[in-house]
């Protein structure tokens, strides 16, 4: 699955004003494509899965902003 390497999402643009680990970049631009897109790949789904355990408010303002919902912010 091809990635875009910059935020498409106001989720992701937050995220990273917040922490800019660029270390981190890769996988975070995964896991905006993946809630964004989807894949049947299991390697995929497993990634993601990490990626969201490792970075569950990301993950939880990705799925609202996806899904048309807001969420408060902490």
């Amino acid at each position: 699955m091809q990635h875009d390497p910059f935020p498409r999402t106001e989720a992701m643009r937050r995220a990273l004003s917040v922490q800019p680990d660029l270390r981190a970049l890769p996988d975070l631009v995964f896991l905006e494509g993946f809630e964004m897109n989807g894949t049947a790949s299991v390697a995929a789904v497993l990634r993601a899965h990490q990626i969201r355990r490792a970075n569950p408010t990301l993950a939880a303002d990705l799925r609202a902003e996806l899904s048309g919902k807001t969420r408060a912010h902490a």
